[in-house]
């Protein structure tokens, strides 16, 4: 009698372990972004993400320790960007004018980050202040921008004296208001905040405004 061979089950794919992290990271942000810290939800994150609660709590603990990931990651990702427009290989201006500008493209084409950083200043900077190794994570922002200050001083293009700290505060405000506001602001004032035309004007009068201050008399 023929031996009968018995159809070969299919194993089920290993989940990438890493993947599935990135996959809840993304749907966490977007989740915090749209529901703050007390608004957001475990199980919605997990129905973003293709995943279940257990295994965010696993991957990331409570919604507290998620949510302090998904700032710090926010972090990393603008530091990230600015540390890829390599401002070393630019004049003074132009990487001013550089950083300016992606500045103002990443406020717009990432409104989750902008809502993060609200959610955060209503929690009285609660989370932030505990992240571990945050000073480290933006004294490159600040070294980068202090030798872009330095060569344009040397090269007597830029004033002595300016404070990194101080520009980017004031590169980062000239959007960060109208940015964060768009909805009320484009129904009180004009309908085009945030878009390409509104944010190309806002750019050219950020940078007039800027370089203007900057460069030596």
């Amino acid at each position: 009698m023929p031996r009968t061979v018995e159809p070969r089950t299919a194993k089920a794919p290993k989940r990438d372990a890493e993947r599935t992290k990135k996959e809840i990271l993304a749907a966490a942000m977007t989740e915090f972004a749209e529901y703050g810290d007390t608004g957001a939800r475990i199980d919605r994150i997990a129905e973003r993400a293709g995943s279940n609660k257990a295994m965010i709590y696993s991957y990331f603990g409570n919604k507290e320790e998620l949510y302090a990931v998904v700032l710090r990651e926010a972090y990393l990702q603008i530091r990230e960007g600015e540390r890829k427009l390599d401002l070393a290989k630019l004049d003074p201006k132009s990487a001013i004018v550089e950083l300016l500008r992606f500045t103002a493209y990443h406020f717009r084409d990432n409104p989750w980050f902008l809502r993060l950083l609200n959610t955060e200043n209503q929690r009285r900077g609660q989370t932030i202040r505990q992240l571990d190794g945050l000073a480290e994570l933006n004294s490159p922002l600040v070294e980068f921008l202090r030798e872009i200050l330095l060569r344009g001083e040397k090269s007597g293009v830029f004033r002595k004296g300016v404070d990194p700290v101080e520009i980017y505060l004031s590169i980062a405000s000239l959007f960060y208001f109208p940015l964060s506001n768009t909805y009320t602001l484009s129904i009180v004032f004009d309908p085009d905040i945030g878009s390409d035309a509104w944010l190309e004007k806002r750019i050219r009068q950020a940078e007039d405004m800027i370089l203007k201050y900057l460069i030596a008399d």
